[in-house]
């Protein structure tokens, strides 16, 4: 394929499109931080409160619902994906870059209760098609595919920090290699997460070395027995958990079907209902149930003292509610939400007898971010990539695989569409090798 001039030209013109996709991509996410602090902590502190009163995320809900829903019934592209349908990579066209921005950029940084890389995709895709244009570079099926998945390819780089990510993501979001994927992938993946579960307990107990490639960086306590049986009990419960979040999130999508702008609005009304219900009972920051989560998982893992228990279980409950309405209602990625109610369910659970803080979150993040979005590899990546080293790879890897099998299994509530495509009001979820991906042709709801 190399030796095929057309190929060659692809590969430089998508690495050229990647510099200009890469910034834009940068500011959109310092406007969304940026827009947020402003909103949860700054203007609270200037009016005089210590942080956001309980009834801040009303108004600011409220608003979201509104902007999303005029979005979603006047703009071509219905504002991006539908979260409860998981990461799409297809269907984005030039002309709905503008409701995807709007809907992220107002959406968002309001409170609502998902994160941005479902946007990122949308928009990293959308801006390649149109540089393509630009350029009046010849357009068809593969090149656009390619062109497409290259742009959000670079943009959910930028989020995540890592190109390894961003590429397995798109590979997997894509679908290639369609359901053969994913069966050959997932034995491949608990075989070899098992395999070095083993061959550590091995070295622990025997005390021979067979060389390896660490260099000499602190390490955390080796895992023992009881993290490996407390995570193998964890997965499946939190995978089944967060699976029927996104069940509930698919009925919401079939409830904002119809009337849409009416219903998102609700709906968005309703989330910000379970966030000050949160504030109220905690006494804490509603900033804490709201938003996407990213900022207060990095809170909880280097303060886990400072959330009680009856913290920790308001925001697993609230939050959660939170996330199934919007993600059928309004518009984001599910990524960092899930992992943060995986990371606080391992922090609540962490004292159980023979379980330790850093293996819990990281059995509890694999098995939410796993069943939010059917991607066993990517999730894993994603996981070892936040916990910052390579100790609990197995840990991650028998967590991500039990959940993932587990949710399969699972009745997937009604079908959400592609994008652009209005909910269809029977049948069954695809899942991730087979959801249907087509360009924009729905006709606009009435609101």
């Amino acid at each position: 394929m190399l030796g095929r001039p057309e190929y060659r030209r692809a590969l430089v013109f998508c690495g050229l499109i990647g510099v200009p996709v890469a910034l834009i991509a940068f500011w959109f996410l310092v406007a969304i931080h940026e827009l947020e602090r402003l909103l949860w902590t700054d203007w609270p502190k200037d009016l005089g409160w210590q942080h956001a009163p309980w009834w801040w995320g009303l108004p600011l809900f409220t608003v979201a619902g509104l902007i999303v829903g005029l979005v979603v019934t006047h703009l071509p592209g219905r504002g991006g994906h539908v979260p409860a349908g998981g990461l799409h990579s297809g269907g984005i066209t030039r002309q709905a870059l503008p409701g995807v921005l709007i809907a992220a950029l107002v959406g968002l940084p309001l409170g609502t209760v998902l994160g941005p890389e479902a946007p990122l995709i949308a928009m990293g895709g959308g801006l390649a098609l149109l540089f393509a244009n630009l350029a009046r570079a010849p357009e068809t099926d593969s090149s656009r595919a390619l062109l497409g998945a290259a742009g959000a390819a670079a943009a959910i780089s930028a989020l995540f920090g890592n190109p390894v990510v961003g590429a397995v993501l798109l590979m997997e979001v894509a679908g290639v290699g369609g359901p053969q994927l994913f069966a050959v992938m997932l034995p491949v993946l608990l075989a070899s997460g098992v395999g070095d579960l083993i061959f550590a307990g091995f070295v622990h107990w025997t005390g021979f070395e067979t060389g390896s490639l660490n260099i000499g960086l602190p390490k955390p306590p080796p895992l023992d027995w009881a993290d490996v049986l407390w995570s193998l009990l964890l997965a499946p419960v939190l995978g089944f958990l967060v699976h029927w979040l996104f069940v509930g999130g698919r009925y919401t999508a079939r409830f904002v079907s119809t009337r849409t702008l009416r219903n998102t609005t609700l709906c968005a009304l309703g989330a910000a209902a379970f966030v000050t219900l949160y504030a109220v009972a905690t006494g804490r920051s509603p900033a804490e149930a709201a938003l996407s989560g990213e900022s207060a998982l990095a809170d909880l893992a280097q303060n886990p003292h400072a959330w009680p228990v009856g913290a920790l279980v308001a925001v697993l409950v609230f939050k959660g509610l939170a996330y199934t309405l919007c993600l059928g209602s309004l518009r984001g990625g599910p990524v960092f939400p899930a992992l943060f109610l995986g990371g606080a369910a391992g922090v609540l659970l962490a004292p159980l007898p023979g379980l330790g803080l850093v293996p819990a979150m990281a059995a509890g993040m694999a098995a939410s971010v796993t069943a939010a979005l059917r991607l066993p590899v990517s999730s894993v990546i994603l996981v070892v990539l936040l916990l910052g080293n390579v100790d609990n790879v197995a840990l991650v890897v028998l967590a991500a695989v039990t959940s993932f099998v587990l949710v399969q299994l699972l009745p997937q509530g009604p079908e959400i569409p592609a994008f652009g495509e209005q909910p269809s009001r029977s049948g069954k979820a695809p899942g991730p090798a087979t959801t249907r991906r087509k360009p924009h042709s729905a006709p606009r709801d009435e609101g």
